[in-house]
């Protein structure tokens, strides 16, 4: 068995408002030194097959078909 542990995030193109609310929030709570902060997904899934090859095309199709948005996100993921 394997774990996806996937990111998912908007593209740095893309405004993200969530991640500027949260930001200016931290800057009022005196957290003057952040920029840039940015608000994505974590998703962590078993895999239950035979190799790390077939848990990486399941992780691969999950993210492209369902876990993201590819006109605005990009994902990244890793197996273990």
């Amino acid at each position: 068995m394997f774990t996806a542990k996937i990111k998912v995030t908007l593209r740095k193109t893309i405004l993200d408002p969530q991640g500027k609310t949260v930001e200016h929030s931290l800057k009022s709570l005196g957290y003057d030194k952040i920029s840039n902060t940015r608000i994505g997904k974590y998703i962590e899934m078993k895999i239950d097959v035979n190799s790390k090859e077939e848990a990486t095309v399941i992780a691969e199709e999950s993210c492209r078909r369902l876990l993201s948005n590819p006109v605005m996100e990009d994902y990244e993921f890793e197996i273990t």
